[in-house]
C-alpha cells in the first residue's frame, strides 16, 4: 500500500509504501518450500533437507527478495495510479520513525519525475545554416594532400631515380632529417633530452620552433650548439618554463619526392584505366559528400542551440548522473582501445556533467518536439539513410546486412533520422541565416556532433 504522493522539490517527490508483514512472512515461507525441492545439504538427499535447516541458509536472502518485489510493485503501483512519469530509479528507504502501524514495515521512496518542456516559439529562433563551395581549387588542395599521403624520400646528392635533390645539400623544410642531439640544462643533461638517429621532417611542427630553426641550413657532419626555451606549458614538467641548451648533429638529409598526378597515380586512387578527369570527378563527390556531412554538423549544433535557448525546463539529475556514467565508460572503453591502461587514471564525474546536462535536456526538447509535432524516423526514411550510409564504402550491400541484422543498429540510425528530421522542421520555422565558410575552416574542423 502507497500514500498520497509527497513533493519535496521542483521535480524531486516522495511516497511512502507500507508492506504487511503477514504478507511478506507468506510469500517468504512459499518460496522457501519451492526452493527447498533442489536444496542439498550433508546426511540428505535432495529434496529432504528440513525446512528449519533451508530456512537458516536461505531465509535472509529471500526475504529480501520478497521485500524488494513486494516495495518494488507497490511503488510501480503507485507511479500509475498518479500518472507519474518517473525519471532514473528511486531510492528506497526503510522509515526510521515511530509511525509505522504494528505488523507493517514502512519505506519512503524518493525519485524524481521528468519535467513539463516548454517550447517557445520557433518562429522566434535564430539559427546558421553553413554554406561551402567545392570547387576546382578545392579538389587540387586535395590532390595535393593525396600526394603528400604517397610521399617518399631520398638521400640528398645521391643519384636515384628521381634525381638527386639539387645541389643545394643543406637541409630546408620538407627535408626528413636525421640527428644526435643532447640538451642541457644548467650544464646537466635531463630526461627525454638525449636521442641518437632521431629523423623528422622539418615543417611539420613536430618538434619545437626553435628546435627546427636550429637544424635549418646545416649540412651532413655539421653540428650546432643553441639554447631553447621551453614553454610554461610544455607537456614535461621537469622542463616546461626553462631554457635548455642543445647541441645538434646532423648526419643524413633526405628529400621528399611527390608523385606525378598521371595515370598511374590515378589507378593508385582506384581509379582502374588512370583517367585524371574521373579522377577529379571521384575526389568531387567524394569532397562534396564530407562537405554535406560536415555542414549537416554544423547546422545542427545550431538548431540544437536555438532550441535550447527557447525552452524552458527543469532536468533531472537522476537522468544527468546516468548519463555522466555512460560518458564516463564510453570513455574507458575507448581509451582501453587506444591501449592505455584506464585503471590508472582518475575518472572525475564533474568533467562530464555538463557534457551530460547538455545531452539529456537535448533529449527532453527533442522528445517533446518530435511528440508534439509528430516527426518520428519513418521506415523509408531509415533505409534511405543506411543506403546513404552504404554508398561510401566498396561493398554496399555488406553494409545493409550490417544494419538491417541487428536492431540496435538499426535503431542507432533511426534516432540520427529522427534528430534531422526535427532539425528540418526547425528549419522551416525558425529564422534562418546563411553562412558562407571557407572548405579549409570547414574541414579543418573535427569536431562535429
Amino acid at each position: 500500500m502507497a500514500t498520497a504522493v509527497e513533493t519535496l522539490d521542483k521535480l524531486e517527490r516522495r511516497i511512502t509504501i507500507t508492506v504487511p508483514l503477514a504478507d511478506v512472512q507468506a510469500e517468504v515461507e512459499k518460496r522457501l518450500k519451492v526452493r527447498a525441492r533442489t536444496v542439498k545439504a550433508p546426511g540428505f538427499r535432495t529434496g529432504k533437507v528440513p525446512m528449519k535447516m533451508v530456512a537458516q541458509q536461505y531465509g535472509y536472502q529471500v526475504e529480501n527478495e520478497v521485500l524488494n518485489d513486494k516495495v518494488g510493485r507497490a511503488f510501480n503501483d503507485a507511479a500509475t495510479e498518479n500518472n507519474l512519469r518517473v525519471a532514473g530509479f528511486p531510492k528506497i528507504e526503510p522509515k526510521t520513525d515511530d509511525a509505522a502501524a504494528e505488523g507493517t514495515i514502512v519505506f519512503n521512496a524518493t525519485f524524481e519525475v521528468y519535467p513539463e518542456v516548454k517550447l517557445g516559439d520557433l518562429a522566434a529562433a535564430d539559427v546558421e545554416k553553413t554554406t561551402v563551395d567545392v570547387s576546382d581549387a578545392e579538389i587540387d588542395k586535395t590532390i595535393d594532400i593525396l600526394r603528400k599521403q604517397r610521399v617518399h624520400y631520398h638521400v640528398k646528392g645521391e643519384q636515384s631515380a628521381h634525381g638527386d635533390g639539387g645541389s643545394d645539400l643543406s637541409a630546408k623544410n620538407g627535408d626528413r632529417v636525421t640527428i644526435d642531439f643532447v640538451g642541457t640544462i644548467d650544464g646537466v643533461e635531463f630526461q627525454g633530452g638525449k636521442a641518437e638517429d632521431y629523423a623528422f621532417v622539418l615543417g611539420e611542427g613536430r618538434m619545437l620552433a626553435e628546435f627546427e630553426a636550429g637544424t635549418i641550413g646545416l649540412k651532413v657532419g655539421e653540428s650546432k650548439t643553441f639554447p631553447l626555451a621551453f614553454p610554461a606549458d610544455y607537456h614535461g614538467k621537469d622542463v616546461a618554463g626553462k631554457t635548455a641548451e642543445f647541441t645538434i648533429t646532423l648526419k643524413q638529409i633526405e628529400w621528399a619526392h611527390l608523385p606525378e598526378v598521371d595515370t598511374e597515380f590515378a589507378k593508385s586512387l582506384g581509379i582502374p584505366d588512370g583517367d585524371l578527369q574521373k579522377m577529379r570527378e571521384d575526389i568531387k563527390v567524394n569532397l562534396q559528400r564530407e562537405v554535406s556531412s560536415r555542414i549537416k554538423a554544423r547546422t545542427k549544433d545550431s538548431v540544437m542551440d536555438a532550441l535550447i535557448k527557447i525552452s524552458d525546463l527543469d532536468v533531472p539529475k537522476a537522468l544527468i548522473d546516468q548519463d555522466v556514467e555512460r560518458l564516463m565508460e564510453m570513455t574507458r572503453q575507448d581509451m582501453t582501445q587506444r591501449g592505455m591502461k584506464v585503471s590508472d587514471l582518475p575518472f572525475p564525474p564533474e568533467l562530464f556533467t555538463e557534457q551530460a546536462e547538455r545531452r539529456v535536456r537535448l533529449g527532453l526538447i527533442l522528445a517533446e518536439v518530435v511528440k508534439a509535432n509528430d516527426l518520428q524516423a519513418k521506415p523509408e526514411q531509415v533505409k534511405a539513410q543506411v543506403e546513404e550510409f552504404a554508398q561510401s564504402y566498396e561493398d554496399p550491400q555488406q553494409v545493409l546486412k550490417y544494419y538491417f541484422s541487428d536492431r540496435s543498429r538499426l535503431a542507432e540510425v533511426e534516432a540520427l533520422v529522427l534528430e534531422e528530421n526535427v532539425v528540418n522542421y526547425v528549419l522551416g520555422k525558425a529564422k534562418v541565416t546563411e553562412k558562407p565558410v571557407a572548405f579549409d575552416e570547414l574541414m579543418s574542423n573535427n569536431a562535429q556532433a
